[in-house]
């Protein structure tokens, strides 16, 4: 009878909150809400499998030990079961995002219940943070039967997270070719374009026709992914242009490959930086690119893919930066390692704020005689913040994109001075009214208001600058411009708003 009410006990929580669990045979149809549908599944799966779990073990708490287990394995099993057919239906993407949306607990039940064949897969796709955990949890023998179903670039992209005896036994495995590209894949530095390009680059003869190139495709398994255009060589194996897919099927068999080739291919040098390269994607509008050698001889391509990977994780660092985070720190990070996380800037942060009360403390007599300063201070400090960071989110962009240079920094700074005194001019009358209008009672209001006006008009000139300076330098310097910036942003118009709207009064009010 217990069994029975453990059982009713499941049957009535499913039918409560039922779920929109997909049972078609297409089980990796893709929409952009995919992933967030899957994570509430998979949540919503995880609260029943605890729930009925417990209730279990209540109900069978006073029987006998051997009892009591075999129907908690029996229950959990159950729930287990119908997770794990939840996500062998998921994109191998749709896991890492889950997996990444869940605390250490519930990703490592998760984890576990994965497919271990996609297992290599999901690691690539995780964040570094997430992958480490994952790792720590795989013995040795699990973690080499994943990385063997990856490609040498890929190997060589999870390498340096991977213990290095795991590392050396699946390159005993590999082919000689194999190895030889998986040593060339780890050589190259990091944010380069050797580290991005994969080994699948197709290469024809430009005395082909193009049925000798179809035959040839023909008798490949499958065409590597992202595959646009084969790439034409001469007798010396030298690249000379490229083959779009296209005019490949619409022109006749018998023509070469020479008369209906690409000559204008952009090429891509495996030391080149990886930023570069993604720009020239994002400008020429390219699907692939090949990777050559001094010589012009190809020795693999990057595609798509690995640009749109590196623009997010790019982007994901820069947000990170910004607010003086580092990459380590993920959403489930424990909280010793996020705090410790936070520490430095917070520290940056606290030393910045007892300078800016020190401004303040430089005035209190100011502040004495005329209280209403106290009040209207924040304002002129948060329009200028407001102003900062606009200024300063469009100078990193643009450094990022490369368009900022030594002969146009000084009309960029014009122009956004110009900005900052346009719009100063015109809240800080705004503002310079409201405070007049505030305290239209006092015989100082008048000089509230100018005060006012003057204050703001000044520290949007200052936080123009500030934004200006702070990214400018840090790109000077070899360092992320987003580093930190809107902490020192705040710094600095905090300070400065301060000290030009007290130290006006001071002068106003004398």
């Amino acid at each position: 009878m217990a069994d029975e009410d453990v059982t009713n006990a499941a049957e009535a929580d499913a039918e409560r909150a039922p779920l929109p669990v997909d049972e078609s045979d297409a089980p990796l149809q893709r929409d952009p809400e995919a992933a967030s549908r899957a994570l509430f599944e998979v949540q919503e799966l995880l609260r029943r499998h605890a729930v009925v779990l417990e209730l279990a073990h209540r109900q069978h708490e006073g029987e006998a030990e051997q009892r009591r287990e075999l129907v908690e394995q029996l229950v959990e099993r159950q729930h287990l079961n119908e997770l794990r057919a939840r996500l062998d239906r998921l994109h191998t993407a749709d896991i890492a995002f889950v997996l990444e949306s869940l605390p250490h607990e519930e990703r490592m039940i998760v984890w576990d219940l994965v497919d271990s064949e996609r297992d290599g897969e999901i690691l690539l796709e995780v964040s570094d943070p997430v992958r480490e955990s994952l790792i720590r949890s795989m013995d040795r023998e699990e973690l080499v039967e994943a990385v063997e179903t990856l490609d040498t670039d890929e190997i060589a992209e999870l390498a340096p997270d991977l213990p290095t005896d795991v590392v050396e036994e699946v390159r005993q495995g590999l082919t000689t070719e194999e190895r030889a590209q998986l040593h060339a894949s780890m050589s190259y530095p990091e944010d380069s374009v050797g580290e991005l390009m994969d080994f699948e680059a197709i290469t024809v003869r430009s005395d082909y026709t193009l049925d000798m190139v179809l035959r040839e495709l023909r008798s490949l398994e499958e065409l590597p992914d992202h595959t646009d255009q084969v790439y034409v060589i001469d007798e010396n194996d030298v690249l000379v242009g490229a083959l779009p897919l296209d005019r490949l099927l619409i022109n006749q068999p018998d023509v070469l490959v020479v008369d209906v080739m690409k000559r204008d291919v952009l090429t891509l040098q495996p030391l080149e930086d990886a930023g570069d390269a993604a720009l020239a994607f994002e400008r020429y509008d390219l699907v692939s690119a090949p990777v050559v050698d001094p010589d012009k001889h190809v020795i693999g391509r990057v595609t798509v893919a690995e640009v749109l990977d590196l623009v997010r994780e790019e982007g994901e660092s820069e947000a990170l930066a910004k607010a003086g985070l580092r990459e380590e720190e993920h959403l489930f990070a424990s909280v010793w390692d996020s705090a410790r996380n936070r520490w430095p800037w917070l520290a940056v942060n606290l030393c910045t704020a007892f300078f800016a009360s020190r401004v303040i403390g430089l005035f209190e007599g100011t502040i004495e005689r005329v209280v209403a300063l106290a009040t209207l201070m924040p304002i002129v400090a948060g329009l200028a913040g407001n102003t900062g960071n606009q200024t300063m989110t469009l100078i990193i962009r643009a450094l990022a994109l490369g368009q900022v240079n030594a002969s146009n920094a000084r009309r960029l700074l014009l122009k956004e001075l110009a900005i900052a005194g346009l719009n100063g001019a015109a809240w800080g009358t705004i503002a310079g009214l409201a405070a007049w209008l505030l305290y239209r009672g006092s015989p100082q209001a008048w000089l509230l208001g100018l005060t006012m006006g003057l204050a703001v008009v000044l520290n949007l000139l200052v936080a123009a600058l500030i934004a200006l300076a702070v990214p400018l330098t840090l790109e000077r310097l070899g360092r992320d411009p987003a580093i930190g910036s809107s902490v020192l942003l705040t710094f600095s118009t905090d300070s400065m708003g301060f000290l030009i709207f007290l130290g006006l009064a001071t002068i106003l009010f004398a």
